[in-house]
């Protein structure tokens, strides 16, 4: 926390308009004022905060390696409650490794993945929930959860744990007097009157809760398995909806033998697909293996497209899968593919055996496919995921800590109800406190916080 740091924080994938190169730290803008020469003579100490100026940088040599803008913000009006200095520099990879190069040779050090907002989170900006926010703003896969991040990152979960644990503090601190000094405070009828109060932060708990499996939908994406008997064009479905020829594409029975895995956006929302292999008997042990994945995918699938051969008539493998994915929970579509020829097939013998959406449809043509996104839609951008101020869970440490709570609020219940005494109440909502806390980093290990922050990318 004593060293000035600076990383590049923009992207280095390629040449770009404007790179970024931020330092926070005591010494930033001294350190900046040993790099930086303005054509007025000015220098960075003198400049008011949060403002920009015009110059050059210098490298250790004292040549010029660019022209840029130097944005100076004194703390703690600042991300990390430091002095910050930003270079927006010329986007080039080798310029912006040069200017880097002049600020650590100027007395900063090379950041760490994560060590600007964990400086934020320690310099009590934000709490834990927040910082592990940003991160999921910036690997955001689709407008849902961009605006699940940024409503997790202005603090809306925060100020509602932070009432529940205020709550707790309270009740506990009176149990906790009355006890020490039962002379001046009694605590007759008390756990009625706790017991209201603990059934309404259950119920808070419940809300959260009830929208955590979009939450993990939102952040990793819907996990989705393409399954069929081989040569129903499963592998044709993965290029269409992919875009690219991700999946080889041949006559010739068996060709995946692997689970292939591509992230795509249909409708802003993100699947998680994989191709897997055609299921059918054989004797090929890799083909075999391939099959068993195939079912293994089913099994923590949110979604299953099961891909039939329209212009075949049904085999032994497909009522086989038929069975399984009736008794597999998993929602479902299914797709008659290849309509774009001769159909042996029609919807209406598929709805006989399946209680499922099932779509006419081409890979070769993209025929189906509207229907296929109003479908989507229809099932997983619902409820919660398009309100604009629903607080959703989308981080599995917090629903983790978020149960762990909600025990100790139920035990805290049980002892009411089983009318113990109060001290047994103060157990659990300490339990409940604890938890919460975690949530928010206001009770943390530092491996937790090393293992969180390590996380994130460099230059934030």
């Amino acid at each position: 926390m004593e060293d000035t740091i600076a990383a590049i924080s923009t992207n280095l994938s390629g040449p770009a308009g404007i790179g970024i190169i931020r330092v926070s730290g005591e010494d930033a803008i001294a350190i900046a004022d040993r790099i930086f020469l303005s054509p007025y003579g000015r220098k960075l100490k003198e400049a008011a905060s949060h403002t920009i100026h015009y110059g050059k940088v210098l490298d250790a040599d004292g040549r010029v390696c660019d022209e840029c803008l130097v944005s100076v913000m004194r703390a703690p009006h600042t991300y990390t409650r430091e002095n910050v200095v930003e270079f927006n520099c010329h986007g080039g990879i080798l310029v912006q490794k040069k200017v880097l190069a002049s600020v650590i040779a100027a007395g900063a050090r090379p950041a760490q993945p994560g060590e600007f907002t964990r400086r934020a989170f320690l310099n009590g900006r934000i709490d834990l929930s927040q910082a592990e926010a940003v991160m999921d703003l910036i690997n955001a896969k689709n407008s849902w959860a961009v605006s699940a991040s940024v409503l997790q990152l202005s603090g809306r979960l925060s100020r509602e744990l932070e009432e529940i644990r205020d709550g707790i503090l309270d009740h506990t601190a009176r149990i906790e007097a009355a006890l020490d000094d039962p002379e001046h405070m009694e605590l007759v009828n008390y756990g009625s009157i706790l017991e209201k109060d603990v059934e309404r932060w259950e119920s808070q708990l419940n809300a959260l809760l009830e929208h955590a499996d979009e939450g993990r939908i939102l952040k990793e994406g819907i996990r989705t398995v393409i399954l069929g008997r081989t040569n129903a064009g499963k592998s044709s479905l993965m290029n269409l909806l992919s875009g690219a020829d991700r999946a080889i594409v041949t006559d010739v029975a068996g060709t995946t033998r692997d689970i292939l895995e591509e992230n795509v956006t249909v409708n802003g929302l993100s699947l998680l697909l994989m191709d897997t292999a055609g299921i059918r008997r054989t004797d090929d042990i890799v083909e075999k293996i391939g099959v068993e994945k195939a079912w293994g995918a089913v099994e923590d699938a949110d979604l299953i497209l099961y891909v039939i051969d329209s212009s075949q008539t049904l085999e032994e493998e497909d009522y086989s899968i038929i069975r399984r994915l009736k008794e597999s929970g998993v929602f479902y579509i299914t797709l008659l593919n290849k309509n774009d020829l001769n159909a042996r097939l029609k919807k209406e013998d598929i709805k006989l055996l399946l209680p499922s959406p099932v779509i006419s449809f081409s890979a070769r043509t993209g025929d189906g496919m509207d229907e296929l996104k109003r479908i989507l839609t229809e099932k997983f951008a619902s409820g919660a995921l398009q309100s604009n101020d629903q607080v959703i869970i989308t981080n599995e440490r917090h629903k983790y800590l978020l149960r762990e709570a909600q025990k100790s609020l139920n035990n805290v219940e049980k002892s009411i109800r089983d009318g113990l005494s109060e001290d047994f109440f103060t157990i659990d909502l300490m339990g409940a406190y604890t938890s919460l806390g975690m949530i928010l980093g206001k009770e943390i290990e530092d491996d937790l916080a090393d293992r969180i922050f390590s996380k994130f990318c460099m230059g934030k």
